[in-house]
Parts: C-alpha cells; structure tokens; sequence
C-alpha cells in the first residue's frame, strides 16, 4: 500500500529496534539513505542497525564511523532505495514479507512492503529521505545531512545527470553552508580510484564490444577476472557510465559475474531506449538511463540474451 511523507515519518517515531536494508552491492544513494536514518533515529533513543548482503565498501567509511552495530529481534523493518525483493541479495531473503516500509524513488518498484513512500520524480532515494527527517524533526543533524549528500551526489553523477533536480541542489547548498566536507566525498566517490580498480577498468575496456552497428557497447566482467585483479564488486561501479560515454552508443551494458554463473547487468542509455524496459524483461528494473538486472547462466548465452533483447529496442 502506498504511503505519504507524514504517515511515514509517524511510523519511524512510533517504531522501534528498526532495522534499515540496504540493496545488494550497495551504493552511496541506498548507503545514504540507510545512515542518514540510522543518525536521526538513534537521536531519538531508538535501537537501529543496517544490514544488506555484503561488507559494506570501504570507501564509504565516511558514512559509518560513529555507526555501531546492535543485535536485537527487529520490531520493524525499512528498505531503503530498493524497487524489489530480488535486489536483497543472497542470505537477506528472510525478510521478504517481512517489510513494514519502503522508501524508494524506482518507478519499477513492486509494492513488496506493507507500506511504500514512492517518488520517482527526485533524484535520489536520499532526497525523500532528507524530507522524511525534516517532518520528523524540522532540521537534519550534519552527520545525517553528509550521508543524503553522498545519495545525492552519487545517483545524479555529481549533479551532471538528466534527473539532476533543483532540490539536489538546495541540499548541497545546505551542505556547503554548514561546511560539511563535500570536497572529501566527491574526492572518494568521484576522483578516486584503487589500482584494483585502475587494472580491471583497463582489462576490462579491451574486452569491450560493440554491437548493433556501434549503438550498443559491452563489457563482460567475469568472476575470475575479478578474483585475478584483486578487484571488489564496488571498483567496477564506473563502468556502466564509461560504455554510454563513447559516441555513437545509445546503450551501454556492463556484465559482471558476481559468483559462478550469476550475472549482474547494468545498463545505462540516453534519451532513449528505456533502460528499465529493456531490463524488465529479464525480472529487473530502474530508471530510464539506468537500470539492471540478474541473469543466471553461462557468460555466452548472458551477454547473447542481453544483445538480442537491446536490438529490438534501439
């Protein structure tokens, strides 16, 4: 059931031992979201922890230094920037059915929660997020107001894409005026990179392949690979954006194995296709310019199956 902002901001206050989940391979948006609650909950005396389905990647640190993890039977459960059940992970599936509230800005999202904030017109998760705070308690702490900025920053590229919002904005600028470090976490999630990260980009774009008489551009990253280069999941987050960059590709896919025969797509396009249509197909979703997807099978037939489906769209 759909929810609004101050049937939802009530829940928070009403709850407690409130568990936030995070989607598989996190990124600064539902990490953003996750923490910035944490900060403005346990203000409030409650017992909060995050959870999702891995380590969380070290260079979010920033976010989590004053977190601290406490055990207890969760009396609610929130899910934050996460369209569906099958972006839990492995070993999260648990709480599947178990959802009280999303907050989630997909328009692909499932209605899998008890009760969802829905708003795909922001940039961010973090952005309903910031709102939530502000109806709970008429401001944002600046620990929480660093994490909504790196949701913020992260999921519109540094405020250079499309879903840019003048909102997104208004928060850095808050961001700024309180002399929070922005400079710190556009350094970490922008202009820097591990030489993990350098090595399987490197690889990884002599791999790439063009298709669809060059409209279409794709890289298949698999496990061994990965394991080779010393590379986490995380380093390869920049990819997706690289094959769009290239001219003349409307549609750029990156392929990743994340454990012996199971494929994580990402898939970013322009004005057009539909990056969420074309991933729905195979049970995924997303946004228009970003989306993605989990395909089970053998790298061949995965990268087939996702070049055969684009085709028909572009």
């Amino acid at each position: 059931m759909r929810t609004d902002l101050k049937s939802a901001a009530r829940l928070l206050l009403e709850r407690d031992d409130i568990v936030i989940l995070t989607h598989q391979n996190p990124d600064g948006d539902t990490l953003g979201c996750a923490f910035a609650l944490y900060y403005a909950l346990t203000a409030h005396g409650k017992r909060v922890r995050v959870e999702n389905e891995k380590a969380i990647p070290k260079k979010y640190s920033f976010m989590y230094e004053n977190y601290t993890y406490t055990d207890f039977e969760p009396g609610c459960v929130v899910a934050v920037d996460i369209a569906s059940t099958s972006l839990f992970g492995n070993g999260m599936d648990r709480y599947i059915g178990k959802v009280d509230l999303c907050i989630d800005h997909h328009k692909s999202n499932t209605d899998y929660a008890d009760k969802t904030l829905l708003n795909c017109s922001v940039a961010a998760a973090c952005e309903i997020v910031y709102d939530i705070i502000l109806e709970m308690d008429g401001d944002i702490s600046n620990e929480a107001l660093l994490c909504v900025y790196t949701g913020v920053s992260t999921d519109c590229g540094c405020f250079k894409y499309s879903n840019t919002t003048a909102k997104a904005h208004d928060i850095a600028a808050l961001a700024i005026d309180r002399h929070i470090d922005v400079y710190k976490v556009n350094q970490a999630m922008f202009e820097s990179k591990s030489r993990a990260q350098l090595d399987i980009e490197r690889i990884a774009l002599q791999n790439l392949e063009f298709y669809h008489g060059g409209r279409c551009a794709a890289i298949v990253v698999t496990y061994e690979l990965l394991k080779k280069t010393g590379a986490e999941e995380s380093d390869l987050d920049a990819l997706p954006a690289m094959t769009r960059q290239i001219q003349g590709v409307e549609v750029g896919v990156v392929i990743k194995e994340r454990e012996k025969g199971e494929f994580k797509v990402s898939m970013r396009t322009g004005k057009h296709p539909d990056a969420s249509v074309i991933c729905s197909e195979f049970g995924g979703g997303g946004h228009a310019g970003a989306a993605g997807c989990t395909i089970y099978g053998e790298a061949d037939d995965v990268l087939s199956k996702v070049i055969e489906t684009v085709g028909r769209y572009i």
